[in-house]
């Protein structure tokens, strides 16, 4: 098997016990925060919010630095620390004694993990890059079907034990797969007389580069509108007053129906962004997406959820990735990690600003309001894109 198929499957498949092990937390986050003494509703709301935010306040400032240490030092070893990183995190995580210790732990998780960016920067270096788009929408489906599988298992897991134990497991599975990362990935082939290239270097490269710049603003704009409704959500489908006590269940159902859409949809998205011009291909998504969140405000049971998440799921498929696909067709490969680094700070920055978004809000309007407004960010971005980004086409070299 060629060298970057391997690298490929094998990240894939780490990734998505990875994956798994990280979204197990979602359906129930709210849940082990009132679990720690949040019990009055407006701050567990508020703390909701600053939680689920704390991965992201480090992760955006040193995931460019790792990034740039990647394409120095190897890029298997800033995965590698990834994911060990996240282990150590969610051991800690599980052991917090109050919500306070619960942020400072989640601060950690982000400061040292990044293992997307340093997963997607192996995996592209040692890609044909006439491959590149297929490949990333492939490892895309690893993320997606993770949390497929990772709220379903978690949310049953927490109705049936404690939800520390959630994280005990999630540190044994990213421990396992940086195992599997050790033992079955090889380094890509450094480019000889490669140059090192600085954090700030990267940066003035990027914001340099028009097509790359507007890239990264719409990255985050994206992830801001998807990330302003998770720390809600649970509380949210809580709201509709269902006589069970399986709510954790069912709002990891209702996450993971949307992964299984994204599963099915990264792919073709990836394929198509690697023949056809990328900026249809992200109008048409993103426009589908802000639909399926808008009609979110106005269901009345969660039935009705469920063919607005596999839309989402659908759409989603064909936002994020395809931008990366993009940037990626766009740097040399001495660049690759630091400049992928930055790409994943910007996404970490939108996952970063939308709980806290999500929080402000929670102060003026009543839930269901939060995914209307996160319908309204994406449809005004999809115009911008179509509009104002006339001659940004991926198959280009």
């Amino acid at each position: 098997m060629e060298i970057w198929r391997k690298n490929l499957y094998s990240i894939w498949i780490a990734q998505f016990f990875a994956m798994v092990g990280m979204s197990m937390v979602v359906p129930f986050l709210p849940f082990y925060i009132r679990e720690l003494g949040v019990t009055d509703p407006n701050d567990l709301e508020k703390w909701s919010g600053i939680v689920f935010a704390g991965p992201f306040i480090l992760s955006f400032i040193l995931t460019p630095v790792w990034g740039a240490l990647g394409d120095r030092f190897g890029k298997k070893a800033m995965v590698l620390r990834a994911i060990l990183g996240l282990s150590i995190s969610q051991l800690l995580v599980g052991l917090a004694g109050d919500v306070y210790q619960l942020f400072i732990f989640r601060m950690f998780q982000g400061g040292v993990s990044g293992f997307i960016a340093a997963s997607l920067a192996l995996v592209t270096t040692s890609t044909p890059k006439e491959k590149s788009g297929h490949s990333i929408g492939i490892l895309q489906t690893s993320i997606a079907a993770g949390f497929i599988i990772g709220p379903l298992i978690g949310g049953f897991l927490a109705d049936l034990t404690s939800h520390s134990n959630v994280f005990f497991i999630t540190s044994s599975m990213c421990f396992m797969s940086g195992i599997l990362i050790f033992f079955n990935v090889k380094e890509p082939p450094k480019i000889k007389d490669s140059k090192f290239y600085s954090v700030f270097a990267n940066y003035k490269y990027s914001f340099s580069n028009s097509k790359i710049r507007l890239a990264l603003i719409s990255i985050t704009v994206i992830q801001i509108s998807i990330a302003m409704t998770f720390p809600t959500f649970a509380l949210f489908i809580e709201s509709f007053e269902l006589e069970t006590a399986y709510i954790s269940t069912i709002t990891g159902s209702l996450i993971g129906i949307t992964g299984i859409a994204n599963v099915i949809a990264a792919p073709w998205w990836g394929k198509r962004n690697d023949t056809k011009g990328f900026r249809k291909n992200l109008f048409v998504a993103m426009v589908g997406a802000s639909i399926a969140f808008g009609f979110h405000t106005f269901a009345l049971n969660v039935y009705e959820l469920l063919p607005l998440r596999i839309l989402l799921g659908l759409c989603i498929g064909g936002l994020v990735p395809v931008f990366y696909s993009y940037i990626n067709k766009h740097i040399t490969e001495d660049r690759k990690s630091g400049i992928m680094g930055i790409a994943s700070s910007f996404t970490l920055l939108g996952n970063l600003i939308g709980p806290l978004l999500c929080t402000l809000f929670t102060f003026q309007f009543n839930l269901e309001y939060i995914f209307l407004v996160a319908g309204i960010i994406l449809f005004v971005n999809a115009f911008i894109v179509r509009y104002y980004i006339v001659d940004l086409e991926i198959n280009k070299p």
